[in-house]
Order: structure tokens, then sequence, then C-alpha cells
């Protein structure tokens, strides 16, 4: 059942005061009520009858259907409410619970008066007893009064008995169901008992004045303290008290009363009874004579009847005049009328009015009784008899009673009959006749009494309201005229609720309160009767003027909550919201004057500020004050900010959920709550909302309540907001509230939590009012010396082959100097080092946001994030740095940060980077209400395009750090001379003290590699060129280390280690670079798992490389004869035996040297077999050094130029615009030219000056066709000599003969002589040979030498084809010659190819096997078309002899 006061059946409730009693916490007192109200519906079947026979006017056996509704209140009813007492009798309390707790009774002694008992049990049993005895006293006119004593245990060796009056409940794990059940059965049994002597009373009196009207009897008065004279009421169980007491009903009542954890204070007249238990109490009043035997009739009868005299005239029984204002009676009033006695006189007039009265305050006795039957009976004559006498107030009044007595007949399900007072008058007959018949036809289930009373009803209602209203000398006063009228509206919007149906559900909210199943919305019904129109202008008459001075700001709340949950209920939410806006500025008026009123009364200033006020709740006892106002945390919890999230929802604002229910910040709660938000903003009118806001805080203000005012000073702010994330578009989005109220707001924020912890809520704090703070978070790039460089595993291996082989091939790969992947970088951290964020903040409002505590929230491997704080600018956004340090390897996962913003609760921010505006929904899907909870609910395109990002991490395990300690190098610069080399070391030193570096990784850079590369990148670059800068590459690093064991490659923590590099002076070497690249991997090679992470380390040097021997030109010399002794001699071969080579062996080369240096030097040339020559050359000159070598036969000369970079191996790239024929002319030159420098090598030596040595660059020397004709030997070589035909023609003979080094053959005129010629094929081919001769006379012209037809003959002609000539062989051809004449001849021979030759397929396969077998790859047809490209097709060659042979022929 609900504790709504303002309930349809309202009248039909008995209030019980509870009161705590004895020693009892407030907690406890609170969970003994809730177990009393349980069983607040007391069915008379149950209740046990009063045994007395003057005790069953009331008895439950007349109707056993019938229930008794009690309601529990915990504070006396103010003044205003029981001075409505009979006219409205449920307004008085009939009984007085009161509850102690059994856990205290064997505590400690309540009261020291009480110690003569044997046990401390037994002392406050008394005590109890009592005390009880006290609260009669207080309360004489409360009917019963009964001591529970909740969890009590009996002893059971020394049992002390229980007085009367006092009902013992055992703890809940040992009472029965029906134990709460007995208790209030019990109390009902008393009650309706001594109802009987209240109604006798009431019989007895002649008139009883209609509320708001004065007459020389008293209706009601005040419950507790003293009683006027005649006008006492007790329980006739017990003895009356005597004496007597100011009537006075105006004052205010002991504030003290209220509170339910303060005990009741004892009466100052009543007198205490002395030590012992308590005797029975007799069961009629003390008195010469019973009153129930002679009932009284009057006030006065009831007053003599109490002090033991009866009365003995009218004039008698009158009360005495007082000088008081409720005592105080003019004559008029005294004087007794003598005119208009008899039927239909003034007087009989009077009496019949009070008579009719009398009825109907029994009537209501009836209906709290439960017995519903008996009230509609002695109701519905007091009706008639009222509207004979046109008694409209009380006519309305029994009206009214009449239809609560029949809605509990329909609850219980009980057919009853419509009593004639309630019909229509005939007028109206036929019009409810048809509304009869269309509800039968709406419904026909529904029985036909229920029916016809909801036809009936909303007429019948009217009929009572205008009763109540109509204009005359007696007219109700606003607060019980208002309360009707929002009974009646809640009756007719419980029928509205049902669809117009009286039923049972129409009746179980009307009876119990209970709420619709499913709430109505604003749209329209017309079909149901009655409509909400008709409804909602009912209600809206109870609706308290401003300016109305008799009612109290309590009664004026009532009326609003009363209104306002009619509207609740027809789903008029913006009426609703209207009516409660109106409430709570009544409540912060009221607070404030009661804020003021208790400040003053304890002489504290109103303005002391909210501490002052706090405490004044704890040190005020009793009055009226703030210490009325000192709410415990549940009753603001659960009561004031749950109507106050209610009033905001209604209009919108775009606020935070209450206290009670916990905020979810994770991703989804926060995309939630910018959802909410979001559909709030565009929901009603912004300045309404700040209104709202505004009153919001002025009430919790005045409470005061420090929660409400941190809730809605930030709510206000949130609904003053854009809510909008800052983009590089400048938007609109200043608060809609001026710079001076943000400002006051906030320091409200920041003093109301500063208050808070004072008083020791730390918890207390506000909620931070925008959700897009957080607007990035960024890794800040460590050091290049420590940042950790990632690699894939398969680089490890690649790593291992450019370690061993760095020094040879600079062309493997080496991936360590690439540069690192910026992204990949940004997203490694170390474990146990520091790693700094970037991370910013937004602030959208014209005020500076301190924030306290700022730190990075993080998923993944443990992350101890550092704190820091901050303080935002009005209006910007603002980057802030923080730190961090991860403890453990793994994924780490940076979701956003945890910020405490001063006067706010810490709080998780999530990571909102992009630029966010709320938008609007464009369709309507639902009006009111339902369309912010369907906007709320439904996730918005803005919203679901809202990207909540996070920052993906790795954390890799701790990593040692190495920095270069020192170095050989002064200053890291150093100065070479070309073709110089020299060593120096660099010590490195492990920073670490825990991490070893067990990999290091050796790289070097330099300024003369770029330009090389850009060079190798030219695409018009000749082969020869690229050959050559790649030969630089390789062979001439500037910079590399110098042979160490890879096992050493090991640095302990803390420790040392030194290496020693070699530079090597070269032209453009102007800067050099030495990357070490670190790690420590913890395992072997093989183990190391897909990724790996390094450092790098690095150490710059500045180079400068002077000239130092320069070669200005180079010539090549053939020679015609031998070698000149003087020559080999010098080369260093004197005392050696000279070669025995021919004179076509050898040839010179010739240099030019320059000494560049400002130093003598000594050059060193040297060739590969043995040859040696040396030449001291001043600073500045240049000298001239010659050089015999050796001629050169190549196999092929003309060859692919070879690429030293192996991705360059296989690439074929056929030029155009080169011919042929200076194709083959630049590769002899090349191959010819690397044969030289293969075979040669210089150095120099500095004999002066600093000792410096180095090699001279040969390199730079380039070969014409004249010097490679000097150079080369053919591929078929051809040799001439005469000899005399008895000469041996064995081959070893024929050798010897023609190696010997001769200039001329002489023979003699007319001899016969063989002319041999010797052709050796020097490759591996066959050749068709075609031999020719041709003699010519020496020293003759062309045309002369060759007329030598009668001077020289031969034997068969000077042209023959040979035989093939295979490979690696030699052929001799002899022909006859003789001279005919003296003089000088030469003879001239050549070599033609006859024909090419072709390989069959046999050997072609043949040699195919046979490179496959050595390892080579076989050329394939491609290579062959690609030489016949570049070189041209084959064609046949000639080969002339080097050397003609001269004959001598002289005289026999």
């Amino acid at each position: 059942m609900s504790l709504d006061p303002l309930l349809p059946i309202a009248p039909a409730r008995v209030k019980a005061l509870v009161l705590p009693i004895g020693r009892i916490k407030r907690e406890r007192f609170t969970a003994f009520v809730d177990r009393l109200y349980a069983e607040h519906v007391v069915h008379l079947r149950d209740v046990s009858p009063d045994g007395r026979p003057h005790r069953n006017m009331f008895s439950p056996l007349a109707f056993p259907d019938g229930a008794m509704f009690y309601e529990l209140i915990t504070h006396q009813p103010p003044p205003s409410h029981l001075a409505l007492s009979p006219f409205d009798l449920y307004r008085e309390p009939l009984a007085l619970i009161a509850v102690a707790d059994g856990a205290e009774i064997n505590e400690k002694v309540f009261s020291k008066r009480m110690s003569t008992g044997r046990t401390v049990e037994e002392n406050n049993i008394r005590s109890l007893d009592q005390e009880l005895e006290e609260l009669r006293d207080r309360f004489p006119k409360i009917l019963t009064h009964q001591v529970v004593i909740f969890d009590y245990v009996a002893s059971k060796e020394k049992p002390v008995p229980i007085p009367e009056g006092i009902i013992t409940v055992p703890p809940a794990e040992q009472q029965k169901r029906t134990t709460m059940k007995t208790v209030m059965c019990d109390i009902s049994r008393l009650v309706l008992a001594e109802m009987t002597t209240l109604a006798k009373s009431f019989e007895g009196m002649s008139f009883i004045d209609s509320p708001g009207t004065s007459s020389g009897h008293q209706n009601g008065s005040s419950m507790g303290g003293e009683e006027p004279v005649g006008v006492a009421r007790r329980n006739s169980q017990y003895a009356l008290p005597t004496g007597a007491r100011s009537s006075s009903a105006s004052g205010i009542t002991d504030r003290s009363h209220v509170r339910m954890s303060m005990p009741p204070a004892p009466s100052k007249s009543g007198t205490f009874a002395s030590g012992g238990s308590t005797p029975n109490r007799p069961s009629t009043p003390v008195g010469g004579r019973s009153g129930l035997s002679n009932p009284p009739t009057t006030f006065d009868d009831i007053n003599g009847a109490t002090n033991g005299s009866p009365p003995t005239s009218p004039e008698q029984t009158l009360p005495a005049r007082s000088d008081t204002a409720e005592g105080f009676r003019t004559q008029s009033q005294d004087r007794i009328s003598v005119q208009g006695f008899g039927p239909g006189g003034l007087n009989d007039r009077w009496r019949t009015k009070g008579k009719c009265r009398v009825q109907i305050v029994l009537g209501s006795l009836y209906l709290q009784a439960g017995l519903w039957s008996n009230a509609v009976k002695e109701l519905s004559e007091g009706a008639t008899i009222a509207k004979s006498i046109n008694d409209h107030v009380w006519h309305g009044k029994a009206l009214e009673l009449i239809v609560v007595s029949l809605l509990l007949l329909g609850w219980k399900g009980i057919e009853f009959q419509i009593p004639n007072a309630l019909l229509p008058p005939q007028e109206k007959g036929s019009g409810l006749v048809t509304q009869l018949q269309e509800a039968e036809a709406r419904c026909p289930k529904q029985p036909r009494w229920l029916r016809h009373l909801q036809v009936y009803m909303p007429d019948l209602l009217e009929r009572i309201v205008g009763l109540y209203s109509r204009i005359s000398a007696e007219h109700l006063p606003p607060l019980p005229l208002s309360e009707a009228l929002i009974r009646f509206g809640k009756a007719l919007a419980a029928l509205h609720a049902a669809d117009g149906e009286l039923g049972q559900q129409a009746l179980d909210m009307m009876v119990l309160g209970k709420m619709p199943e499913k709430p109505l919305t604003t749209s329209p019904r017309f079909t149901i009767v009655p409509p909400r129109t008709q409804v909602v202008a009912s209600v809206f008459r109870a609706f308290p003027a401003s300016s109305s001075e008799l009612l109290t700001t309590t009664d004026r709340v009532v009326i609003l909550s009363g209104i306002a949950s009619v509207l609740g209920v027809l789903g008029l939410q913006r009426k609703k919201a209207m009516v409660i806006r109106e409430l709570v500025s009544v409540l912060i008026g009221g607070l404030v004057e009661a804020r003021t009123r208790g400040a003053a009364d304890v002489g504290i200033h109103p303005a002391a500020g909210l501490v002052a006020l706090n405490a004044l709740g704890a040190q005020a006892n009793g009055g009226v004050g703030a210490a009325g106002l000192d709410l415990g945390e549940g009753d603001i919890e659960r009561g004031i900010d749950s109507f106050l999230s209610l009033l905001l929802k209604i209009y919108g604002v775009v606020g935070q959920d209450v206290v009670s229910k916990e905020l979810d910040d994770s991703d989804s709660g926060v995309l939630e709550r910018i959802q909410r938000q979001s559909a709030a903003r565009f929901f009603g009118m912004q300045s309404v909302k700040l209104n709202i806001l505004r009153s919001c805080i002025n009430f919790s203000e005045a409470l005061p309540d420090l929660g409400g005012v941190l809730k809605y000073s930030s709510d206000l702010l949130r609904t003053a907001g854009r809510g909008v994330a800052h983009g590089p578009r400048r938007t609109e989005t200043h608060p809609a509230i001026s710079k001076e109220e943000q400002v006051k707001l906030v320091s409200t924020i920041a003093k109301t939590s500063n208050l808070a912890k004072r008083l020791g809520n730390d918890n207390l704090a506000a909620e931070y009012w925008d959700e897009f703070l957080l607007r990035g978070i960024k890794l800040e790039p460590l050091p290049p010396t420590r940042t950790p460089v990632p690699h894939a595993r398969s680089t490890l291996s690649d790593a291992t082959t450019a370690r061993t082989s760095q020094d040879v091939n600079p062309f493997i790969y080496n991936p360590f100097l690439k540069e690192p992947d910026t992204a990949a970088v940004e997203r490694v951290l170390i474990a146990g080092e520091m790693a700094s964020f970037r991370i910013t903040l937004q602030n959208p409002y014209e005020i500076e946001v301190d924030v306290e505590s700022i730190r990075l929230e993080t998923e993944g491997a443990e992350f101890e994030p550092g704190v820091g704080a901050t303080l935002i600018g009005p209006y910007r956004t603002q980057v802030l740095r923080i730190s961090g340090t991860p403890k453990t390897a793994g994924p780490l996962k940076i979701t956003g940060a945890i910020m405490k913003v001063r006067g706010c609760r810490e709080r998780r921010f999530p990571l909102l980077q992009e630029p966010w505006a709320p938008q609007d929904e464009t369709k309507i899907k639902a009006i009111g209400l339902g369309a912010l909870e369907l906007h709320a609910s439904t996730v918005s395109a803005a919203v679901h395009n809202l990207k909540l990002e996070s920052i993906e991490l790795t954390v890799i395990a701790p990593q040692p750090v190495v920095v270069v300690k020192s170095s050989t190098l002064p200053q890291s610069s150093v100065m070479i001379l070309e073709g110089e080399r020299q060593a120096f070391s660099i010590t490195l030193q492990n920073l670490s003290n825990t991490t070893s570096v067990d990999f290091l990784l050796f790289s070097f850079q330099d300024s003369t590699q770029e330009p090389l590369q850009k060079a190798l990148s030219d695409r018009d670059a000749t082969p020869a060129e690229l050959y050559e800068y790649e030969l630089i590459l390789a062979k001439k690093q500037a910079l590399r280390l110098r042979n160490r064991g890879d096992g050493k490659r090991f640095i302990p923590p803390g420790q040392t280690a030194t290496f020693e590099f070699e530079i090597l002076g070269k032209p453009g070497l102007t800067s050099g670079t030495i990357q070490v690249d670190y790690a420590h991997l913890g395992v072997g090679q093989d183990e190391v798992g897909e990724k790996f992470h390094t450092r790098r380390v690095s150490q710059q040097l500045t180079i400068t490389v002077n000239a130092s021997v320069e070669i200005s030109r180079v010539d090549v010399l053939p020679l015609h004869g031998a070698v000149p002794e003087p020559l080999w001699r010098r080369t260093g071969l004197e005392g050696k035996p000279l070669p025995d080579r021919t004179p076509d062996d050898y040839c010179l080369l010739a240099m030019d040297l320059r000494n560049a240096w400002p130093s003598n030097m000594l050059v060193e040339l040297e060739s590969d077999e043995g040859v040696r020559i040396e030449e001291h050359i001043l600073p500045g000159n240049t000298n001239r050094v010659i050089l015999p070598i050796k001629r050169i036969y190549l196999e092929d000369p003309h060859a692919f130029i070879p690429a030293l970079n192996p991705s360059r191996q296989r690439q074929f790239v056929v030029s155009t615009k080169i011919s042929p024929e200076v194709e083959r002319a630049n590769r002899e030159a090349f191959w010819y030219r690397e044969k030289i420098l293969d075979s040669l090598k210089g150095t120099w030596r500095a004999t002066s000056g600093a000792r410096r040595s180095g090699s001279v660059e040969l390199r730079t020397m380039r070969l014409s066709s004249r010097m490679i004709e000097a150079i080369k030997v053919d591929e078929i070589g051809v040799e001439i000599q005469v000899a005399e035909p008895s000469a041996s023609d064995s081959s070893d003979e024929e050798d010897s003969q023609i190696q010997k080094d001769i200039d001329a053959d002489h023979i003699l005129v007319d001899e016969c002589y063989e002319l041999r010629v010797r052709i050796t094929n020097r490759t591996d081919s066959p050749i068709h040979p075609t031999l020719r001769l041709m003699p010519s006379l020496c020293h003759r012209p062309l045309n002369v030498a060759l007329d030598f037809t009668r001077k020289f003959a031969w034997n068969g002609t000077l042209q023959q084809a040979l035989p093939l000539l295979p490979g690696k062989q030699s052929t001799t051809v002899s022909t006859g010659v003789t001279a005919l004449c003296r003089g000088e001849f030469e003879i001239i021979a050549s070599v033609e190819e006859t024909r090419l030759w072709e390989p069959s397929e046999e050997e072609v396969e043949k040699k195919r096997k046979s490179r496959a077998s050595a390892g080579g790859r076989p050329r394939s047809e491609t290579e062959t078309l690609m030489m016949d490209s570049v070189l041209g097709k084959r064609e046949r060659r000639i080969w002339h002899c080097r050397r003609g042979r001269r004959v001598v022929v002289g005289d026999p």
C-alpha cells in the first residue's frame, strides 16, 4: 500500500502514531516500523471481539469482510490538521505504538530511577512501563497506547513479568508468519473497543462546528499536553488524570516530537509513579456513576462524568469565560433565545443540524472501523438530513464518505446498492441511462453495481466539490478543499488509466495506491470517460493561490505534490513539471525561513554559511529551525534527489543520473551518456532548463544538501555548454550563460567540495561537465640513442652475414642501415624506462579548469603512470606532458586518462580525437517525453560515427644503454692522405647495471657513399663506370672494423669494451659515421622471436683527406727488341737470372708520378713477377717511371663487364647508343686495364716529416687503342723463319729456332731454302685458317717493293687454305723459296678465317655439361643473342704477324 496521504480512501484510514521509546537506534527503529507497516491492512475476520458487552458497538463480528487501514506516522499531525477534527476524523491519531529495541533491554539501565529491580532487564521493563504511562498522560486523546518490544528474547531462568500494555515480539528469525499480524490485530481490538466510548461521546454532543467556524464547543485541539476542562478523552481502561491546561492550538508544536530519533519529552504536569510494577487497571472509569449506563449528551456531561459530579443545568455546564482567544465567548453566545421553540423553529433546526453532523461523524467512525455497510447506512441518513436543511459542507462530506465506502465494498468484491443520496437529479436521468448502456456494451462482464458507480462517479464527485465550494455562512478552508479535490482527481485518474472501467485495476489504484502497469502518454484518448481534460480541470482547482496565508508551507507542499502525482498518472509530464517547479519554489522559501529562524534561535547569523547550519542541526534539541532539517543521507538520496531528478528529466536537462546510481565510465557507458546528453540538448527550451537548475541549486543550498549543490551546479554548466569536441574549423561553442555565472558555479563547486571534505565526506564530489575533456594522447619520441628500432627475425641472419663479410662486400643488404619506420618506433616502450606522453585537453568554457591529478589509464602490460596536474585556461585547447613507466613486457593499450578536476570526482575520460558535434534527428518518431526516451535509447548517426580511440603500444624487455665513452681520435677528427690507412679505437660503455649487451653490429657510412650511390643510379653510366663505382664501394671502404672474433662482442652490465677501426683516405671523404646497433637478446639467435629490437649509438668523425702521390700521365710502349739490360737491373732483378722471354712478351709502362705532399716521397711500383722500381720524388715534382710489364693475352676480351653488386649480376641491358665496334673497344680497354691493375701495385712512404705510408691509386690510368695494341697478345700467333732444307723438321727444334731473337736470316743467291710459317691457335675454339704470304723488297716504295717477280721465286702459291686448326694447338707450313738476286727482302704473313667454325650439337652439349660440373652457369640462348646484338654478328677475322721476317741475300 502506498504512503500517499491523499489516496481516495484516505478518510477510511486510522492514524497510528509510532514513537521510539527507551534506547534505540535510528536504523533499528526504521526497520521495526517497516515490519509493522507490512501488516498495516487488518482484516476484521482476524480480529477478536472485545469481551465487554458495552464495548461492542464496533464489533468485528458485525462485518467480518471489512478491513482497517492503518497509516503509521512518526510525527504529530500539525495543529492546523487537528483543528479539522471531527469533520475530518481521520486526521487525528487513534492509536499510539511505542517501539522499543529488545536488544538493548539487557545492555544498560534506561533510567536510574528504575534501578530497584533484580536484573537490568527487569529495571528496563519497568522503565518502559513508566514511560508508557507518561505517554498516556502526554497524549490523552489517543484511544489506545501500546509498547511493542521487538527482538525480545525472554530469559528462561528468571523470566520477567510483562506489564499490561507491553507486547513482545521475538527476533525475525524466531517469529512466525502470523506474529506481526497478531500484534496488529491486538491493537485493532483495543482500537475498536475504545471507539465505542468515542462514539458515545459524539452521540452526547448536541452540535458540532464545521471547520473554520467558531462556537462554544471545541471540535478538536492539540493531542498532547493538558486538555481544557470538559474535553479530555482517555482510554477507558485506565484512570483519568485531573487538572486543566490552556487549550491553545494556534501555537507551533514542539519540533522534537517530529524527530524519529528523539525520545518523547516527559510531560511537564504529569506525576511519576513510584517504583514497583504497575497494578492492573479497572475496566470502568473511576467515579460515582458510570458514563456508560447514562451516556452523556454534551461535552459538559462528559466533563461532569469525568470529575465525578453530575451536571445540574445547561447553564452550569457551560465553560467559564477565559481571557484567552480560544476560551472567549461573547454574551450572544452565552444567551439562550426563547424564540422559535417547537417544530420548524430555529432551535429545532439547530438541533437537527447537530444530530445530522453527529450521525455523519459516527458514519466516519464506522468507515475507519471497517464496518462499511454500517457506514453507508449512517452516512446515507446523514446526507439526506443535511440536504434537507441545506447543510452543504456536511452534505458533501457525507457523500464523499459514502463514495469511499462503496469503493471499499467494490474492492472487496461485495455487492452493494447505490444509496438514494447518491442518485443524480431527475433531469440527468436520461443521459445516465444512455451512459449505462454504453458502459455495458464496452464491458459486459463488469458487475452491475460497479458499472452504476462508474457512471455516477464523475458527476457525483463534481456535485460534492460544488457542495464544498458553495458560498455560504460555512465553507471549507483551503486545505481540506484542496485535499478533497486531489483525492477526487486521483480517483478519476485511476478510472482514466484503467481505460474508463471501474474494475480491479482501478480499485487497486484507489485503495492500495498501485501505479498503472503501463504509463500513459500524451496521445489523445477520446473514448475514455472521464476525459483527461475534465480530470485536469478538476485537480487544478486545488492549486494554492500564491497570496494565500491560510496554508502553511507544509500544506502547500503536500497539495502541490498531490497535483503533480495526478498529472503524472495522466501522462501530462509538462504540466507535472510546471507544478513541481512551483513546489521547488515553495520549498526554497520555507527552507530559507526555517534556516533563518533556526540560526537566530542559537545566535548564528543566517548568512554564516553551510558549516554553521550543519552544526546547528547537531546542537539543537528542539524547536523549529535548522535542527528539523537535519536530513539523513538516505533521506536525501531516496527522496529529494529522486524528486528533483524527475523534475529535471521532464524538462530535458542535460544532467547525470542520481547519486545512488553508480556511474559507468567505460567506453559503452560514456557513449551512452553522450547519446543521452545529445538527445536532451534538442529537447525543450534551454532557458527554461537553466532556470530550473538555478532553482534546484537554491533548493539544495537551503536544505543544506551539499551533494545537490554539487550535482546541479555541474548540470547547469553541462546544460549551458554545447557538448562539442573542438575541431580545426571554428564553431560556435560558447556556453549559454555569462562568464560571471560560470565563475560563480565553479567557485561554488570547489567550496562545497572542500566543505564536504572537512565534514568527513570525502566521496562527495560533482560530475565534470564536459565529456570531451581528453582530446589527444601522443607518445613523445625517445632520443635517437635510446630509440628501439624493430627488426624482423629474418634480418638477424642477414646481420650475421653482414658482420662476417662487411669488409669484403658492402653490397650484402644491411637492414640496420635503413632508417627506422617512424610509426613503428613511436609505438615501442622499454620495460623499466620512463616514457613521456603529450596529452591534449580542451576547455570550451570561459573559466579556468583546475585539473588536480591526471594519469593514464592502460590495459595489458603492467604500467605505472605518473601523476600530473595543470590549469587549463579559458576557452582553449592545452597540451600537457605526463610520464609513465612500463614494468613488464607485452602489449600495452592506452584507452584514456583518469583525471580529477577540482571539486569533481575522479573519473576516466576516453580518448576522443576527432571533432564532433551533436545532431538532431530529422525524423519525428515520438512526441513529449517519449521522444526524449526514444532518442536517448537509440544510437544516433552522429554518436555512431563518434570513435573512441586508443593507443596501441608494445613494451619490450629491458634493454641496455650504450654510450661512446672515449676515442683515440682527438675531438673525433682526423687528417689523412690519399691511400693512407690509419687505425683508431673507440670504447663503448654499458650504462645499464642489470642488462648486458649480447648483440653488437657495426655499420659504417661516409661522405663518399652518397655520390657513388647517385652515380650508380645513373642510367647513362657505362658498365665500366658502374664497375668502377661498385669497386670503390666494395674494395675501398673508408671505414671498417679490424678483424675481431664475434664471440668477444659482449659488454657486461656496467662494463666497457674497446673496438679497433681503420680509416682509408680517398678523395671526397670529409666525414664518416660509425653506427653501433646493440641489443640484449637473452637467447640464442635460433630462439629469437618473430621480432626483436635494437638500439643505436653513433660516433661522428670529421675527416680531412689531402693529396699524396698522383698519376698525371700513363703510356704503354711496344718493344721491337729485347728489354735493355740496364732497365732490368733497375727493376731489382740484378744478380738474378733474367726471364727467358722473347721481345714480343714485354712492353713498357710509363707513368708520370707527382708528389702533392710537402714531404719527400718514396714511391715503389711492383708487379706480380717480382719487378720492382723505387723512385724518390721531391715535394711538388713530377717524375716519370718506366716499368717493363708482360704483354697480356685474353681468352675473351669482349666478355661482359661484370657487376660486383649481386643485384645487377643478372641484368642484361642492351644499349642502342653505342655501335658494336665502340662496345668491343670499350670492353677490350676494360679487361686489359683490369689485367694490368691486377698485376701491378704501387705504394708510397714519406721519408721526411711524420711517418706516413699508403698506396698509390693506380685506377686513374686509362688505356687508348694504341696502348691496347701494344699490350695485347693476338689469338692467332704467326711466326716466320727461312731455313735450309737440311735443317731438322722436328717441332722442338723448330720452336727453339723460332724463339731465337735474331734480326734476320742470311741466305745465298740461287740457293733453295724453306720458308717455314708457324701458326698457333691460342683460343679454345678451332678455326679454318687461310695463310697468305707477301714477300716484298725492303726500303722501297710500295709500288716498287711489290715488283719482285724476277727477284724472288717460291714453290707453290702464296695463299693456301689450311686444314682445321684445333684450339690450343700449332701447325707449321713450309714453302720452298729462292732468291734470284742480292738484296734485302721482307716476308709478311697473315692468317684469315676461311669460314666460321660452328660447333656440333654433341660438342655444345658436352661443353654445357662441363661448365655445369665446374659450377658455372651455362650460357643461355638469350645471352648469346644479346651478345650478338651488342657486339654485332660474328665475322671472319684476320691476323697479321706482329713483325715481318727480314731476309738478307748475298753472293755465295
